[in-house]
């Protein structure tokens, strides 16, 4: 009996096989890319039927968005983590970053050619995976630790963001070491946050305090 065919009378649970389809795909875009890719083909490299895989998806579009989707919130999960378990802001940064860069170093080339899809990837980087509500946790963290207004926390935090898909595109060229990559982008954001901090507190100090406090 081969492979196959064991595969195929073996019975797993809807939400196994569904994920084994979808590993089988992450591996075609891998070492063939998307061009060409068929549900037919996927089912047959998973060991499923035609007939079967059609019961997951419609077509080869909505799969690779699941896929695409799928690889952003493991990532995301993992950076949480990361954020959940750091002590000071800097071990944050670093936490956020080293996850990422090291998601992208070994599951980069699944997400690059998946973002290269104008239909799965709609405009978003990997960054953008439910943005928001990172954005204001780590947000609420800058204007706690900083002291600094909500809206003006959110705001360079969001601009932060763009630091580590730049450095994820470098890291694919293969042009620096992970850990110097690294480096580099935590002390661009860090720096970057700092700048921004000094630059507010600067220019929203009063010029004379000592008469507002009298008049107050």
């Amino acid at each position: 009996m081969t492979v196959v065919e064991n595969s195929q009378r073996k019975r797993f649970r809807p939400e196994v096989r569904r994920a084994m389809i979808l590993d089988e795909a992450a591996h075609l875009i891998v070492h063939e890319g998307i061009a060409g890719l068929t549900l037919e083909r996927i089912a047959r490299e998973a060991g499923v039927s035609k007939s079967l895989i059609y019961n997951y998806f419609d077509g080869v579009t909505e799969l690779l968005k699941e896929l695409y989707d799928r690889e952003l919130k493991r990532l995301r999960h993992l950076q949480f983590k990361a954020a959940e378990a750091a002590t000071t802001f800097e071990d944050m940064v670093r936490g956020i970053t080293h996850e990422y860069l090291k998601y992208i170093e070994e599951r980069g080339l699944v997400i690059e050619r998946l973002q290269a899809e104008p239909s799965v990837a709609q405009g978003r980087d990997p960054t953008y995976y439910d943005r928001r509500p990172s954005v204001e946790y780590m947000a609420g963290l800058v204007a706690r630790i900083f002291d600094m207004p909500m809206d003006f926390a959110i705001a360079a935090t969001e601009v932060s963001y763009g630091l580590p898909a730049s450095a994820g595109e470098f890291l694919l060229r293969g042009e620096m070491d992970r850990d110097a990559l690294e480096d580099l982008t935590v002390s661009m954001i860090v720096g970057a946050v700092l700048k921004a901090r000094n630059d507010y507190l600067a220019r929203n100090r009063p010029l004379r305090p000592e008469k507002i406090d009298r008049e107050s």
